[in-house]
This record gives structure tokens, C-alpha cells and sequence, in this order.
């Protein structure tokens, strides 16, 4: 056997050190003495508390869900009210609507600012005046009924629907509004949102030409381009999605924007040609959606509409992120599972992918909230 050979087959000194790490904190004895030894006593309570989140997190997820769907931040924000009050607002009974003020307090979304005297907490302040997170934290019920069974969904064949899936289908969101008028209202009010958060991070870390023109792929109802737009005047602004999509938008975004300033190219991203003359072509949580092959195919498309100098904008909460590990992987990995097409992918897969499409040159750009997107800039 050849030394190369010998050393390939001895664990890593990185291996070692994990190996013999993860012995140590799995030993109760350590775990006792930790516990009680000034200094690293802090440490071990947290990761304690750590554990635990992660064991509950799901009870608290729905704390937050009845907060947000019994209306009972709304009348916290009214308040001090009693409990007899909530509970005849909220159809619950005195104990029931107690426990939930008294584990909505235990999440600062509560406070009790004297006996039977019930306001928003911080977080509850926060969450009230944010409709974009409450109507986020109404959609995941959709992801914890496909997640009822983890072990089920990972192992069903991602074609096959799931109860996320099939809410995100353009379908059934866009089509039959008569019929589904509340389904597509939901949508466009989640989409919309969501978009906002987005938006807000990338106006923040990125800095658009003033006098350019940027087109927004996948745009949807257009609240990139309206934030976008609101906070750059002299952009003239593109949105390129479906027919049905780009021409629902046209009269709302050209009246909140400015109709002289914003064309909409109705088209398939995957089968249509990109529209050309743009500076930048963004890309706001569309990548990360599609599976490997569609999604170079996209970068690819974009790219053939390019000239030289312009730039593809990605943003899009991205694996690997210092700070932002769980959100990336954890949650979107899941999400878009769950959605059946997709995945999250780090800065340095996605600059591959980019080369790979024929782009000269990206760069990543740090955003203030990673756990809501991070950028990455490539240029023709």
C-alpha cells in the first residue's frame, strides 16, 4: 500500500476532532459537570435551551398561528383588555383563552401589564403592525400538514403532489378566480408579502443605476419592481412572466409606478425568448424553485439576452449563509421539498452554475437579513 494510499484511509484530524467532541458532549457526566461549573455553565444552558427550542419549536410555531389567526394581536394592540373580553372575542373559553395569553407571553408576542391587563409584547408589537408575516404564518399550515409525516414526504417521489404543491400551482392560484376568488386573493396577498420582505433587503445592500433599465423575470404581480421602483423614479421598469400573469398586472403596477415607465412582456420563461435592451435582469426568489437542469436552462436563456456590461441580479435566501444555516437549509430545504421542484443552493453553487451559463464574472452581495435573501450580481 502506498503512503498516499495510507494516509487517505486515516481519518482527517477534522474527523478526529468531531469524533471525539461529539463524545465528550454526549457523555452525561460532562453534561452534569458542565452544568455546574461557573463559565461554562452559561454555555451549557444554552445549548440546552437550544435542544429544546428545536424539540418544541413546533408548539411555538403554533402559538404564533393561533395569535395570528384568532385576532388576538389586534385586540392586545387595543389594549390592557382582560381575559373575559378576549375570550368572548376569540369564541374561546376564560382557561383556554388564559393559556393561550399566558403561552403567547411566554414568546413576547404578550404582556401582562398588571393583574388580568393584557398588551403586546415586543415581538407581538412587531408581528401586529407586519400583515406580511401574519399572512405568511397563516400560509404554513399548508408545509406542516405535508410535514405531519417527515419521513413519508422525503420518501414519496417529489412528482407526486402534496398539499403545497398543489396550492403553488398556477392553476389552481391564477385560473378560476370566479370560483376561487378567496384562493387567488390569499395568493396574491402572500406573494405580494413575501416579495416586500425581499425587496427591502435588496434595495438596502444593492445599488441600481438611476437612469437604467432593469427587468424583472418571474415577476408576478410586480412588487419587486414597485418597491424597486418607488425608491429608483428614473427606472424604467420591465416585468416578463405568464400572459395571464404580466397583463393582470399591467393596469395595477403601470398606476402605482407610472404606465410611461414599465413595459409587461407576457411569456415562458423556460420556452420564450428574453427581452433584450435591459441593464439588469433580476431574478427574486425564481432560481431556487427549479431543479438543476430548468434552472441552468433559465440562467442560460437570460444570458443569450444580455450584452455585454449587463448584469444578472439573483436574490433569494441561499444555503450556507454565516447566521442564516437553518433558514437555508433547514426550512427552505424542506419548503421546497415539500413543493416538489427546487432547492436551496449555496453562493459558490450558484457562481458555478452562472459560469457555467457563460457569465463572465459574480460576486456576492451581503444583505442586512440574510435569513430573508442574499444577493449575488453576475455580469455578461
Amino acid at each position: 500500500m502506498s503512503i498516499l494510499s495510507d494516509l487517505m484511509e486515516k481519518p482527517s484530524l477534522k474527523v478526529r476532532w468531531i469524533a471525539r467532541r461529539n463524545a465528550i458532549f454526549g457523555s452525561s457526566r460532562f453534561q452534569y459537570w458542565a452544568a455546574r461549573i461557573p463559565f461554562i455553565k452559561s454555555v451549557a444552558r444554552d445549548r440546552a435551551t437550544q435542544m429544546f427550542d428545536q424539540l418544541v419549536g413546533f408548539s411555538y410555531s403554533q402559538i404564533l398561528r393561533a395569535c395570528v389567526e384568532s385576532g388576538l394581536l389586534d385586540l392586545l394592540a387595543d389594549g390592557p383588555v382582560g381575559v373575559d373580553h378576549i375570550a368572548a372575542e376569540t369564541d374561546l373559553s376564560h382557561d383556554a383563552a388564559l393559556r393561550l395569553l399566558r403561552a403567547a407571553r411566554a414568546l413576547d408576542l404578550a404582556e401582562e401589564a398588571y393583574d388580568d391587563g393584557w398588551m403586546l409584547g415586543q415581538q407581538g408589537a412587531v408581528l401586529q403592525a407586519d400583515p406580511g408575516t401574519q399572512a405568511m404564518t397563516r400560509h404554513h399550515h399548508l408545509l406542516y400538514q405535508d410535514l405531519a409525516d417527515p419521513m413519508e414526504l422525503l420518501r414519496r417521489d417529489r412528482k407526486e403532489p402534496t398539499t403545497l404543491s398543489r396550492y403553488w400551482s398556477y392553476a389552481g392560484a391564477l385560473h378560476g378566480a370566479a370560483e376561487r376568488g378567496a384562493e387567488t386573493r390569499d395568493y396574491s396577498e402572500l406573494m405580494a408579502a413575501s416579495q416586500r420582505f425581499v425587496a427591502d433587503e435588496v434595495i438596502g445592500a444593492f445599488r441600481f443605476p438611476k437612469t437604467g433599465k432593469l427587468l424583472d423575470v418571474g415577476g408576478g404581480h410586480g412588487e419587486f419592481l414597485r418597491r424597486v421602483g418607488g425608491a429608483y423614479p428614473d427606472l424604467k421598469l420591465g416585468l416578463f412572466d405568464l400572459p395571464e400573469v404580466a397583463n393582470a398586472a399591467r393596469d395595477p403596477l403601470g398606476k402605482d409606478v407610472g404606465a410611461k415607465r414599465l413595459t409587461c412582456h407576457p411569456g415562458n420563461f423556460f420556452e420564450d425568448t428574453i427581452p433584450e435592451g435591459y441593464d439588469i435582469v433580476s431574478l427574486v426568489r425564481i432560481l431556487h424553485d427549479h431543479d438543476d437542469e430548468p434552472a441552468m436552462a433559465l440562467l442560460r436563456n437570460i444570458r443569450a439576452s444580455l450584452a455585454p456590461g449587463s448584469r444578472l441580479l439573483i436574490a433569494e435566501p441561499m444555503a450556507g449563509i454565516k447566521g442564516a444555516e437553518a433558514m437555508g437549509d433547514a426550512f427552505f430545504g424542506l419548503y421546497l421539498w415539500a413543493m416538489g421542484s427546487g432547492r436551496p443552493r449555496s453562493p459558490n453553487e450558484i457562481a458555478s452554475m452562472l459560469h457555467a451559463a457563460g457569465f463572465t464574472h459574480s460576486r456576492q452581495v451581503a444583505t442586512a437579513q440574510p435569513v430573508i435573501a442574499s444577493c449575488i450580481v453576475a455580469s455578461a
